[in-house]
């Protein structure tokens, strides 16, 4: 892990998470997505989060690939960067639930040790990891960035399922087959779940 700065002293701020999140009539919370490349995890990230916005819910959508055109745009993808990439991301996302929002990051996030670090940041139930459960087979036919092609010819290193590790998340508190679901029922699905635990109201 990153050594901390020296000479810094944690500075409390007047307005609460909890103060910002009765003002936005909302539960904050991190909504994890992981699953394999061409799993669907931005497409159904995007399509929940457009569900949110039209209920006038506060969210903002954290995507792999748009992150690392930026504040993790010197990563690569080797085992130490994506935990480097991780711990970022998980860092944005504890600042983003601490401003009252539902916040969704959508990452192949491939070790449960990472998810489980970005899970003990933050608070009891703030945190709702997504499992994207597509078989690598489905993902392959997609490919939609041509990415599994270029792994089995071998000119991609480290890409998850083919050469380098994915774990298959434990106990998520959502679990989405986009094989079997539409992703209009996927996104309904995690939309159903966020009302019935009180994140959002009806």
């Amino acid at each position: 892990m990153t050594q901390k700065t020296e000479n810094t002293v944690w500075h409390a701020h007047l307005v609460t998470k909890q103060e910002r999140a009765q003002l936005k009539n909302q539960k904050p919370c991190l909504l994890w997505y992981t699953g394999l490349s061409g799993s669907g995890k931005s497409t159904v990230a995007n399509a929940v989060d457009d569900i949110l916005f039209q209920r006038q819910s506060h969210t903002y959508l954290l995507d792999g690939d748009n992150v690392r055109h930026g504040l993790n745009g010197d990563l690569g993808f080797s085992d130490e960067d994506r935990i480097e990439n991780i711990r970022r991301i998980s860092q944005v996302g504890k600042l983003f639930v601490d401003s009252g929002l539902i916040c969704s990051t959508a990452f192949i996030s491939p070790f449960q040790s990472d998810r489980n670090m970005a899970r003990d940041m933050l608070e009891q139930g703030e945190f709702i990891e997504v499992y994207i459960d597509t078989p690598i087979e489905i993902c392959e036919q997609r490919d939609p960035k041509g990415l599994y092609k270029m792994a089995r010819a071998g000119e991609i290193k480290d890409f998850t399922g083919i050469d380098s590790t994915y774990d298959i998340p434990v106990n998520p508190e959502i679990h989405v087959k986009t094989a079997d679901q539409s992703i209009e029922q996927c996104a309904l699905q995690i939309v159903n779940y966020l009302t019935e635990n009180g994140y959002i109201t009806k």
